[in-house]
């Protein structure tokens, strides 16, 4: 043990930037495996832990005022009711701030859908306007316990007099009303109830809204929402995050394997004689094996315990989501469990791709034997380039680079993963980039979303907001929820634009809608409906059916693309009294959306209530840090790769050295030859790389936009200039990473060059 402990620091001691650049790699990715597995806990517990302590109702059920609601709980299935509630749309103001949301009328904290106060206490009988706020809408208004709201248009105020969690759909600006709880007697003329049901089986929630919706009629229903969707839109981008951080953290897990499994198998090569010499005096192959396999394994658990611990001490300090994701993770139940069996996962991957190479090691016979080479003469073509006075340099090297397929493929293959994965990462960038650039061509067409007061009529809403001259088009619309067939659940149908003036859609698939009964749909939908383009499909608005024909696919990042959109036309063949409640805003390039707000909100005197449509990159912010992270770890395990290709080629060479010697060349061009034929290499890698990543990314890229909804046709690749960057980047780093090395080995002594060939 002595011997093996003395050997393997002999050997550490000449390779300390080799072990610490492994070292380095393992502790990114196990922190980025750690900081994967924390968002995937974000994602899910915080939602499901509000869910269980509130006895969150699986389905919530929006009915006309004279709907009789009580018959809900006679249904198969159902567990209990809570409600039904009298509600009212308002709009709340606070701080300079608006919102529309649902006030909700009650005296008790319900038993289903319990809201959970996180500030504050419950309505009390003793103040009459007091309100309860539903969190994300409490932080939209940035108001606590105390303030005062008041309702525009009107002279009525209300009074914050607590903050409470809730598991129904969060607020959201322009699509999502907030909850606000209320006693009775402040919901003032009602124009709606809700009830929750609560089942005994969720997986029989479909069947229990279809059931709900047959027992109160279609045209009773307004709106369904599920714990699903509640679950999903709570979930959100961290998701998504979590996603993306596991996806790449395994990628470079495996680039990190192979790359250690490389360099143990280039050392082996290259130090066959020294192996031979360590069996000669005793050592068992059982040793060499464990020698090896016990000092690389040293260096993935100091990089892994490295990561786990300051995953554990700074994480939560990380700034936005991922710090906030870390601090929740560490009060899960699960957390040290996670935070042994990443880091164990990975040094164990680690351990059993160092194992294969090390076996190797352990086979190496005693007796050095004579290496015979492995490649043969000169191909047709590097006799014709020599023939053609290309420089000896040149054709040698790139001879040297592919001679030998078996380890010349091994060497590119390992040398292409981590920039393939930098391709893909790239790619991921440039596509969040354009969301936020061109959200146009990524279905966000609008800038401002702005809901009128019913007071003021179409035509002077229209004047009103096109009388500013950032504003190039205000598309009149409407929104309304519709029960999809079989009436299990409600999709948002939306009207927007004239025919005169179509709205512009974005079509990711057929064509634009300009017939009467023609309309787009997003991925969401058809998935949900199991319908394609060309199909013809029946909502229900009301008691009034709806049959459109789907001549396109938008890109549809609202709604989990759950979206049926035509004309404002249309919808009024259907019902002529239908008047635009809404108006989609497109300002011109360059214009700034927030002082195009502030200036609309001031110039409608309280009869606009406009907000800027967010689009998916603004959650995804995170995502950024995280691909730089990725991209440094990525390199460093392309750059350890790249050092054992240099390594084993520069020793490789020293058999070479006394032929070229003999025929003329010199030490320079010595040198040339193992620098062309690194660079070839590389050279290769990176065109693998693109040839292989750039599909994948689009493949990639488009398959989470197909699952969340959005719809397949958002991928967008690295710019070609961004990827002659990398790929010049890759090959010039190879080329002065070889130089001196190689420069190195092609002036030692006759001596040593014999002592290496021998």
């Amino acid at each position: 043990m002595r011997a093996s402990l003395r050997w393997a620091h002999s050997d550490l001691r000449t390779h300390r930037g080799e072990a610490l650049f492994l070292v380095l790699a393992t502790a990114g990715i196990v922190a980025s495996l750690l900081l994967a597995t924390a968002l995937f806990g974000y994602a899910t517990n915080p939602w499901q832990r509000t869910f269980a302590q509130a006895r969150g109702a699986h389905v919530t059920l929006h009915t006309t005022a004279s709907a009789d609601a009580s018959k809900l709980a006679d249904l198969d299935g159902v567990e209990s009711v809570a409600g039904p509630f009298p509600t009212a749309a308002v709009t709340l103001a606070a701080r300079g701030s608006r919102a529309a949301a649902e006030l909700r009328g009650t005296v008790d904290r319900p038993g289903t859908g319990r809201p959970l106060i996180t500030s504050g206490h419950w309505l009390d009988p003793a103040v009459p306007d007091g309100v309860v706020l539903e969190s994300s809408l409490a932080r939209a208004l940035l108001t606590t316990p105390g303030d005062t709201l008041t309702l525009p248009g009107t002279a009525r105020t209300l009074t914050v007099v607590g903050v409470a969690d809730s598991a129904e759909p969060r607020y959201r600006p322009g699509e999502q009303p907030g909850l606000v709880w209320a006693l009775p007697s402040a919901v003032a003329g009602p124009d709606g109830q809700v009830a929750g049901l609560r089942l005994t089986d969720p997986a029989d929630t479909g069947y229990v809204v279809q059931r709900a919706v047959t027992v109160l009629g279609a045209g009773a229903i307004g709106e369904v929402s599920t714990w699903q969707q509640a679950r999903a839109e709570a979930q959100g981008d961290n998701r998504l995050l979590g996603q993306v951080l596991g996806l790449f953290g395994l990628g470079a897990l495996a680039a990190a394997g192979f790359a250690v499994h490389g360099a143990i198998s280039t050392r082996i090569r290259g130090h066959l004689r020294d192996i031979s010499v360590l069996k000669a005096i005793g050592f068992t192959p059982g040793q060499v094996v464990r020698v090896f396999l016990l000092q690389h394994l040293g260096y993935a658990l100091l990089g892994a315990v490295a990561a786990a611990a300051l995953t554990e001490a700074l994480g939560r300090g990380i700034p936005g989501r991922l710090g906030d994701a870390v601090g929740v993770w560490q009060g899960l139940p699960g957390h040290p469990v996670a935070l042994f069996v990443v880091p164990v996962g990975a040094v164990l991957f680690i351990g059993v791709t160092t194992g294969l190479a090390a076996w190797r090691a352990g086979r190496v016979p005693p007796v050095p034997v004579p290496a015979v080479p492995e490649a043969g003469g000169l191909t047709g073509v590097a006799r014709r380039a020599l023939g053609a006075r290309v420089p000896p340099a040149l054709v040698l090297g790139w001879h040297k680079a592919f001679t030998r397929r078996p380890r010349s493929l091994g060497t590119v293959a390992r040398l292409a993963l981590p920039l393939l994965l930098i391709v893909t990462a790239l790619g991921a960038w440039t596509t969040l980039d354009r969301f936020r650039s061109s959200p146009e061509l990524m279905g966000l067409p609008a800038a401002l979303s702005v809901r009128a007061d019913a007071s003021l009529g179409d035509r002077e809403a229209r004047a009103l907001l096109e009388r500013d001259p950032q504003v190039v088009a205000a598309h009149p619309g409407v929104e309304v929820a519709a029960l999809v067939p079989g009436q299990t659940a409600t999709i948002a149908l939306r009207g927007f634009g004239t025919r005169q003036e179509p709205y512009p859609f974005t079509l990711a698939e057929g064509r634009a809608a300009h017939g009467p009964d023609e309309a787009v749909a997003g991925q969401g939908l058809l998935d949900l409906l199991h319908v394609r383009v060309g199909d013809w499909v029946r909502v229900t608005v009301g008691d009034r059916p709806q049959v459109l024909h789907i001549v396109g696919r938008s890109i549809e990042p609202e709604n989990a693309g759950r979206v049926v959109s035509t004309s404002l036309d249309t919808l009024r063949g259907n019902d002529p009294s239908l008047e635009p409640d809404l108006y989609q805003l497109r300002l011109v390039p360059g214009a700034d959306p927030g002082a195009v707000a502030e200036r609309l909100a001031a110039a409608g005197e309280g009869l606009l209530d406009v907000h800027a449509v967010a689009g998916p990159a603004e959650g995804l912010s995170p995502l950024r840090a995280v691909v730089v992270g990725l991209i440094a770890v990525l390199a460093l395990i392309g750059l350890i790769e790249l050092l054992t290709a240099i390594g084993g080629t520069v020793r490789e060479g020293e058999r070479d050295l006394l032929a070229l010697k003999a025929i003329g060349l010199s030490p320079r061009q010595i040198t040339a030859i193992t620098v062309t034929a690194t660079s070839c290499t590389a050279l290769a890698a990176v065109l693998v790389a693109m040839g292989v990543g750039l599909p994948l990314t689009h493949w990639l890229i488009d398959a989470q936009g197909r699952s969340s909804g959005v719809g397949a046709g958002i991928a967008r690749g690295p710019s070609p200039a961004l990827l002659v960057l990398l790929g010049a980047a890759a090959v010039l780093g190879a080329a002065v990473l070889a130089a001196l090395p190689a420069a190195r080995a092609a002036r030692r002594r006759l001596a040593d060059t014999l002592s290496a060939v021998a």
